[in-house]
């Protein structure tokens, strides 16, 4: 089940249910809010939902248009162009 410690997060997060990681999801938006950097919601939030794809759904609904607008600005390089892709 565990293949190496570099997938031991990503395979825990595989054993939960979709409600479970919407509710991890939201606690990390709720971090973003509080200070957690960007990147760190954004490329969790791709581990936990297991692909780009559902973490741009996720958190398209859960931050607001503001939200997310205010995120990409602040970015620069290379962290815009992921930022983007998750955001915008």
């Amino acid at each position: 089940m565990f293949g190496s410690n570099d997938d031991l997060g990503a395979a825990v997060y595989k054993t939960w249910s979709n409600t479970q990681r919407r509710e991890e999801v939201a606690r990390l938006v709720e971090g973003f809010r509080a200070g957690l950097p960007v990147g760190i919601l954004c490329k969790m939030s791709e581990t936990i939902l297991g692909s780009r794809k559902r973490a741009r759904k996720y958190l398209m609904e859960l931050l607001t248009a503001e939200e997310r607008h205010a995120a990409v600005c602040k970015e620069t390089g290379g962290m815009l162009l992921l930022v983007k892709e998750f955001l915008l």
